[in-house]
């Protein structure tokens, strides 16, 4: 990874300082009530990537979360917004938001998931984006995604078993999971580069 370092802040103190500190409230917490494993989950991981990049000011690693988080994190939103509107889930995913029996606050916890995705444009708007950012996302799931099918598999990690946290018997598991770790880069990671690629070619424009 090169050295990204620049004498002039480009990200605000109190960001740098106000996630860190989100970050070792959050951690304990979520450990506490989900596991470790829980720590595998892209979302997750991308909390802690966040945190060294804002205190690096890495446009890679920026990049690299975006690709990874920016599509799924979105719909996580949208349905989190039109649930909160309606009480309807046109996607999924946010039913626990809803759920009396979860306490308020580690509920209001999961709400980086909204934040995420602004932050993640907000910085590469920012840092620039490096276009190598989605072939660390694709190497990040190839390495995770099988740690997710083999350990503590009947948690479902990252779909790593079967999407929406049911395991599939379809197809032989391990077809699935090659399945996959091709369909995921190929469908999302990829394409959100084609798109941050755009994004930032207009953001040029107009500066």
């Amino acid at each position: 990874m090169r050295s990204e370092y620049n004498p002039v802040m480009r990200i605000p103190l109190w960001l740098k300082v106000g996630w860190t500190v989100w970050v070792i409230v959050w951690v304990p917490v979520y450990w506490r009530e989900y596991g470790p494993q829980n720590f595998l989950y892209f979302c997750d991981l991308g909390n802690l990537f966040i945190a060294v990049g804002l205190w690096l000011e890495s446009s890679l690693i920026f990049s690299w979360q975006a690709s990874s988080l920016l599509f799924f994190q979105s719909l996580f939103s949208v349905d989190l917004a039109v649930a909160f509107l309606s009480g309807l889930h046109p996607i999924g995913g946010t039913e626990y938001m809803f759920d009396p029996h979860l306490p308020l606050w580690i509920r209001l916890l999961s709400l980086f998931h909204a934040v995420t995705p602004p932050l993640l444009l907000w910085s590469v708007w920012r840092l620039g984006y490096d276009g190598r950012g989605w072939k660390y996302q694709t190497l990040t799931a190839w390495i995770v995604v099988p740690i997710n099918y083999f350990w503590r598999a009947q948690y479902d990690v990252n779909w790593a078993r079967g999407p929406f946290f049911r395991e599939q018997h379809t197809v032989p598991g391990l077809l699935y999971l090659l399945a996959y770790l091709i369909a995921v880069p190929a469908a999302v990671y990829y394409p959100t580069h084609r798109f941050l690629v755009w994004m930032t070619q207009r953001w040029r424009a107009r500066s």
